[in-house]
């Protein structure tokens, strides 16, 4: 059996770590609620309430992005994934000794939160596959996308 090739998700010219704006999205693993649960019946604005693991991803969210030279500008913990608008501040990154230099400051935020979090749930659930792989992302190119994504 053949597999399909995967294309990759990323534009091939765009530097991920310059100074901008992102829009990025997580998806857990088979879309399976881990982060929060929908608590209110109201369909234009539904109220969510964080699990344990949904709260350790709003600390991981709300508390590293100092280490990676980011702002996040808002977030959302929905049941099954969670969508960052962030900002890169600083592209003058320290990496470590055999680090690649390919690797995007997106790209090392996405998977130090993803795996952060992966560790928490790990603990008590070893086998769970907590992530899908990968992320999507969406560079803001103006004022107009990033209060579209905002309002999103």
């Amino acid at each position: 059996m053949e597999f399909p090739k995967r294309r990759p998700t990323r534009l091939r010219s765009y530097n991920y770590s310059a100074p901008g704006a992102y829009f990025v999205t997580i998806c857990t693993h088979n879309r399976k609620h881990l982060l929060s649960h929908i608590v209110g019946a109201n369909h234009d604005s539904p109220a969510y309430a964080l699990t344990p693991y949904g709260e350790y991803a709003k600390y991981i969210i709300e508390n590293i992005p100092q280490q990676f030279h980011i702002n996040i500008d808002k977030y959302v913990i929905m049941p099954n994934h969670i969508h960052i608008l962030l900002q890169i501040i600083d592209c003058d990154e320290i990496r470590a000794i055999r680090e690649s230099p390919l690797r995007s400051v997106v790209s090392k935020y996405i998977g130090y939160l993803k795996m952060r979090v992966a560790k928490n749930i790990h603990k008590t659930f070893p086998e769970t596959k907590v992530w899908q792989r990968s992320y999507h992302d969406h560079i803001i190119r103006n004022q107009k996308d990033y209060e579209e994504h905002i309002n999103y």
